[in-house]
Protein backbone atom coordinates (compact mmCIF):
# COMPACT_ATOMS: atom_id res chain seq x y z
CA UNK A 1 0.00 0.00 0.00
CA UNK A 2 1.47 3.34 -1.08
CA UNK A 3 1.85 6.39 1.10
CA UNK A 4 -0.88 8.27 -0.78
CA UNK A 5 -3.29 5.37 -0.23
CA UNK A 6 -2.53 5.36 3.49
CA UNK A 7 -2.98 9.13 3.71
CA UNK A 8 -6.27 8.90 1.80
CA UNK A 9 -7.58 6.25 4.20
CA UNK A 10 -6.63 8.47 7.15
CA UNK A 11 -8.45 11.35 5.50
CA UNK A 12 -11.58 9.22 5.11
CA UNK A 13 -11.41 8.11 8.75
CA UNK A 14 -11.20 11.74 9.87
CA UNK A 15 -14.03 12.76 7.52
CA UNK A 16 -11.87 15.36 5.86
CA UNK A 17 -12.83 16.80 2.49
CA UNK A 18 -10.50 18.65 0.13
CA UNK A 19 -12.16 21.32 -2.00
CA UNK A 20 -10.41 23.26 -4.74
CA UNK A 21 -11.86 26.70 -5.47
CA UNK A 22 -11.01 28.04 -8.90
CA UNK A 23 -12.29 30.56 -11.42
CA UNK A 24 -11.07 33.53 -13.39
CA UNK A 25 -9.58 36.47 -11.53
CA UNK A 26 -12.07 38.79 -9.83
CA UNK A 27 -14.81 36.15 -9.72
CA UNK A 28 -15.10 36.38 -5.92
CA UNK A 29 -13.41 33.18 -4.68
CA UNK A 30 -11.60 34.74 -1.73
CA UNK A 31 -14.61 36.87 -0.82
CA UNK A 32 -16.79 33.75 -0.69
CA UNK A 33 -14.37 32.01 1.68
CA UNK A 34 -14.05 35.05 3.91
CA UNK A 35 -17.84 35.42 4.07
CA UNK A 36 -18.31 31.75 4.99
CA UNK A 37 -15.66 32.14 7.70
CA UNK A 38 -17.27 35.32 9.09
CA UNK A 39 -14.28 37.47 8.18
CA UNK A 40 -14.60 41.06 6.91
CA UNK A 41 -14.93 41.32 3.15
CA UNK A 42 -14.17 45.01 2.73
CA UNK A 43 -10.42 44.57 2.16
CA UNK A 44 -9.95 41.88 -0.49
CA UNK A 45 -6.97 41.97 -2.81
CA UNK A 46 -6.19 39.63 -5.71
CA UNK A 47 -4.87 36.23 -4.65
CA UNK A 48 -1.33 35.96 -5.97
CA UNK A 49 -0.83 32.36 -4.93
CA UNK A 50 -3.26 30.41 -2.82
CA UNK A 51 -5.17 30.55 0.46
CA UNK A 52 -6.20 27.60 2.58
CA UNK A 53 -9.24 27.86 4.82
CA UNK A 54 -10.52 25.06 7.01
CA UNK A 55 -14.11 24.89 8.23
CA UNK A 56 -16.12 22.38 10.19
CA UNK A 57 -19.41 21.67 8.45
CA UNK A 58 -21.56 19.18 10.32
CA UNK A 59 -19.43 16.10 10.89
CA UNK A 60 -16.91 17.05 8.23
CA UNK A 61 -13.70 19.06 8.10
CA UNK A 62 -13.58 21.05 4.86
CA UNK A 63 -10.20 22.18 3.55
CA UNK A 64 -10.72 24.85 0.90
CA UNK A 65 -7.83 25.64 -1.43
CA UNK A 66 -8.46 29.05 -3.01
CA UNK A 67 -6.06 29.57 -5.91
CA UNK A 68 -5.56 32.82 -7.79
CA UNK A 69 -7.28 33.07 -11.16
CA UNK A 70 -5.05 35.51 -13.04
CA UNK A 71 -4.03 34.24 -16.46
CA UNK A 72 -0.39 34.05 -15.35
CA UNK A 73 -1.33 31.71 -12.46
CA UNK A 74 -3.64 29.28 -14.28
CA UNK A 75 -0.81 27.05 -15.46
CA UNK A 76 -0.08 26.37 -11.76
CA UNK A 77 -3.61 25.14 -11.00
CA UNK A 78 -2.54 21.58 -11.82
CA UNK A 79 -0.28 21.63 -8.75
CA UNK A 80 -3.39 21.63 -6.53
CA UNK A 81 -5.41 18.81 -8.16
CA UNK A 82 -4.18 15.88 -6.04
CA UNK A 83 -6.85 14.30 -3.79
CA UNK A 84 -9.48 16.89 -4.69
CA UNK A 85 -12.96 15.76 -3.64
CA UNK A 86 -14.83 18.83 -4.83
CA UNK A 87 -14.19 21.58 -7.34
CA UNK A 88 -15.93 24.91 -6.83
CA UNK A 89 -15.86 26.95 -10.04
CA UNK A 90 -16.74 30.58 -9.29
CA UNK A 91 -18.05 32.81 -12.08
CA UNK A 92 -18.51 36.55 -12.08
CA UNK A 93 -22.06 36.59 -13.46
CA UNK A 94 -21.60 40.20 -14.60
CA UNK A 95 -18.51 39.50 -16.72
CA UNK A 96 -20.11 38.62 -20.06
CA UNK A 97 -16.93 39.45 -22.01
CA UNK A 98 -14.95 36.59 -20.47
CA UNK A 99 -17.57 33.84 -20.58
CA UNK A 100 -15.77 32.09 -23.44
CA UNK A 101 -12.52 32.10 -21.41
CA UNK A 102 -14.49 30.83 -18.45
CA UNK A 103 -15.95 27.96 -20.46
CA UNK A 104 -12.59 26.99 -21.96
CA UNK A 105 -10.83 26.96 -18.58
CA UNK A 106 -13.63 24.98 -16.92
CA UNK A 107 -13.73 22.29 -19.59
CA UNK A 108 -9.92 22.06 -19.58
CA UNK A 109 -10.15 21.36 -15.84
CA UNK A 110 -12.83 18.73 -16.26
CA UNK A 111 -10.55 16.84 -18.66
CA UNK A 112 -7.78 16.58 -16.07
CA UNK A 113 -7.22 12.99 -14.95
CA UNK A 114 -6.51 13.98 -11.33
CA UNK A 115 -9.90 15.70 -11.07
CA UNK A 116 -11.88 12.65 -12.26
CA UNK A 117 -14.59 11.91 -9.75
CA UNK A 118 -14.53 15.33 -8.11
CA UNK A 119 -17.92 16.90 -7.55
CA UNK A 120 -18.35 20.18 -9.46
CA UNK A 121 -20.18 23.14 -7.97
CA UNK A 122 -20.51 26.17 -10.24
CA UNK A 123 -21.28 29.36 -8.33
CA UNK A 124 -22.82 32.19 -10.35
CA UNK A 125 -21.55 34.99 -8.12
CA UNK A 126 -22.45 38.69 -7.93
CA UNK A 127 -26.19 38.15 -8.28
CA UNK A 128 -26.72 41.38 -6.34
CA UNK A 129 -25.44 43.45 -9.28
CA UNK A 130 -27.91 44.66 -11.88
CA UNK A 131 -27.51 42.87 -15.19
CA UNK A 132 -25.96 39.72 -13.73
CA UNK A 133 -26.59 36.61 -15.80
CA UNK A 134 -28.90 34.09 -14.17
CA UNK A 135 -27.76 30.56 -13.34
CA UNK A 136 -29.88 29.31 -16.22
CA UNK A 137 -28.22 31.69 -18.69
CA UNK A 138 -24.75 30.69 -17.50
CA UNK A 139 -25.68 27.00 -17.59
CA UNK A 140 -26.76 27.34 -21.22
CA UNK A 141 -23.83 29.50 -22.31
CA UNK A 142 -21.22 27.24 -20.72
CA UNK A 143 -22.93 24.08 -21.96
CA UNK A 144 -23.02 22.55 -18.50
CA UNK A 145 -25.63 19.98 -19.54
CA UNK A 146 -22.90 18.39 -21.69
CA UNK A 147 -20.94 17.41 -18.56
CA UNK A 148 -21.24 13.69 -17.98
CA UNK A 149 -17.90 13.10 -16.27
CA UNK A 150 -18.75 14.78 -12.94
CA UNK A 151 -21.69 15.23 -10.60
CA UNK A 152 -22.43 18.93 -10.86
CA UNK A 153 -24.78 21.74 -9.94
CA UNK A 154 -24.94 25.46 -10.63
CA UNK A 155 -26.25 27.81 -7.99
CA UNK A 156 -26.59 31.59 -7.86
CA UNK A 157 -24.87 33.38 -4.99
CA UNK A 158 -23.66 36.69 -3.69
CA UNK A 159 -20.35 36.67 -1.85
CA UNK A 160 -20.89 40.14 -0.38
CA UNK A 161 -24.14 39.38 1.45
CA UNK A 162 -23.72 35.61 1.79
CA UNK A 163 -26.81 34.75 -0.25
CA UNK A 164 -26.95 31.03 -1.06
CA UNK A 165 -23.42 30.28 0.21
CA UNK A 166 -24.49 27.91 2.99
CA UNK A 167 -26.95 26.12 0.70
CA UNK A 168 -24.18 25.72 -1.87
CA UNK A 169 -21.79 24.19 0.66
CA UNK A 170 -24.61 21.92 1.89
CA UNK A 171 -25.13 20.59 -1.64
CA UNK A 172 -21.40 20.14 -2.24
CA UNK A 173 -20.78 18.27 1.02
CA UNK A 174 -23.88 16.12 0.54
CA UNK A 175 -22.81 15.06 -2.95
CA UNK A 176 -19.21 14.37 -1.96
CA UNK A 177 -20.08 12.44 1.16
CA UNK A 178 -22.70 10.33 -0.62
CA UNK A 179 -19.91 9.05 -2.89
CA UNK A 180 -16.86 8.98 -0.58
CA UNK A 181 -18.22 7.95 2.79
CA UNK A 182 -20.38 5.07 1.61
CA UNK A 183 -19.74 2.94 4.69
CA UNK A 184 -21.06 5.45 7.24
Amino acid sequence: MGLLTILRKLQLKEKEIRILMLGLDNAGKTTILKKINGEPTDTISPTLGFNIKTFIHGDYKLNFWDVGGQKSLRSYWKNYFENTDGLVWVIDATDRQRLSDCKKELFDLLNQERLVGATLLVLANKQDISGALSSKEIREYLGLDEIESHHWAILPCCAMNGENLLESIDWLVSDITSRIFLLD
